[in-house]
């Protein structure tokens, strides 16, 4: 009976994250209805914790996809509650990437579950587990988006649309940036699986400065405008308008003030 309660325990969802959800909720009809006295405070509150929730349902695919593949331990370590002070680097998984948003716009890929890969047998199971984080970064993407390819936007709030706009620009980001088969990245999880171990074991050395290096890289005008100009083509093709991504950002910088609402115009 107590084994029974603790695992019921282990995988229910935490009063943190619920928190976190409510907080996203409660700006983002602030936003919708304008009620909120500075709208910038509310798109920063709102695409904040949206940002968050995608971090921690990040983070709960990569733990979920490796419970069903054999790691079991990741209930014990609080993964499958979604509550993001339970990850191993807190730091890594939620502060840094919000610090990151604030700070240029970009979404840094969290991560940091630990998966006891020896109890998981099969490269494709391997494979799954590090694809499904960003696999899900790609699912909120498609969800922020939906608006914009349905062209269901009529009668949505100018300041709602570009909050989305622009968490949709956080989504694509990190799904990109987590996909490059880097050392410590997700994409390089992908694809260990089917190297032979001499190189798993020369490139080990290096995982943990992988992201780093991507990220100095990206400070590189000629390689950060490659790859913006390739996450503008992404969302593009969703609809999303660099219009949108645009006056987003400037709404979720609020302490620059309050920019006035332009009127959309297609592009």
């Amino acid at each position: 009976m107590t084994t029974a309660t603790s695992r019921r325990g282990d995988r229910r969802i935490s009063p943190v994250f619920l928190g976190i959800v409510a907080v996203t909720a409660v700006t983002g009809w602030a936003v919708w209805t304008d009620f909120a006295s500075q709208p910038g405070l509310a798109v920063f509150l709102f695409v904040t914790g949206a940002w968050i929730v995608s971090l921690c349902l990040h983070e709960y695919a990569h733990a979920r996809t490796a419970l069903h593949s054999g790691d079991i331990s990741v209930g014990a370590k609080g993964y499958l509650t979604l509550n993001p002070l339970k990850y191993t680097h807190a730091l890594l998984s939620i502060v840094l990437p919000v610090v990151f948003v604030i700070m240029g716009g970009i979404g840094l890929p969290g991560g940091a579950v630990f998966i006891e890969r020896g109890r998981i047998q099969g490269r494709w199971r391997h494979s799954l587990i590090s694809a499904a984080g960003p696999l899900t970064n790609v699912a909120f993407a498609v969800v922020c988006t939906a608006p914009f390819w349905l062209d269901a936007l009529d009668g949505v709030p100018d300041t709602f649309r570009y909050a989305l706009g622009f968490l949709a620009l956080l989504q694509v980001t990190a799904a990109i940036l987590n996909f490059l088969p880097v050392p410590g990245l997700d994409g390089y999880g992908v694809l260990e699986p089917w190297l032979s171990y001499k190189v798993r074991r020369q490139v080990e050395p290096f995982a943990p400065y992988g992201l780093l290096a991507v990220f100095a890289v990206l400070w590189i005008p000629e390689v950060n405008g490659y790859f913006f100009d390739a996450v503008d083509a992404v969302l593009r093709a969703l609809g999303v308008t660099e219009w949108d991504t645009y006056w987003g950002r400037e709404f979720y910088r609020f302490w620059r003030g309050t920019p006035e609402i332009p009127t959309f115009t297609q592009s």
